[in-house]
């Protein structure tokens, strides 16, 4: 973790600190800008702060069924990973 940035634990975040998510760069990989958003606010925000920030994400007219050049929506990328389903929940709650 970078010094500057001050890791949050237990604290509740801001709507600001949730939006900041919303400014990441695209990817030099090719990954679209939408998906790697998506996966950015996955691994930086806790289960409640990612919820919140889907609606911020949705109000910003962002993509939330974006896909790889393999096919993979975000919910193909963090299926796998041991903590994810919450999130999965949530996103296809946002879609609904």
């Amino acid at each position: 973790m970078a010094k500057e940035k001050r890791q949050i634990i237990g604290e509740p975040m801001t709507d600001d600190q949730v939006k900041v998510f919303l400014d990441v760069a695209a990817p030099a990989d090719g990954t679209p800008r939408d998906l790697h958003v998506l996966v950015s606010a996955y691994r930086g925000l806790r289960e409640d702060d990612f919820v919140r920030f889907l609606g911020y994400f949705k109000a910003a007219g962002l993509n939330l069924n974006a896909t790889d050049s393999q096919g993979r929506d975000f919910v193909a990328l963090i299926a796998d990973q041991r903590l994810s389903e919450p999130y999965v929940e949530a996103i296809n709650a946002a879609r609904a």
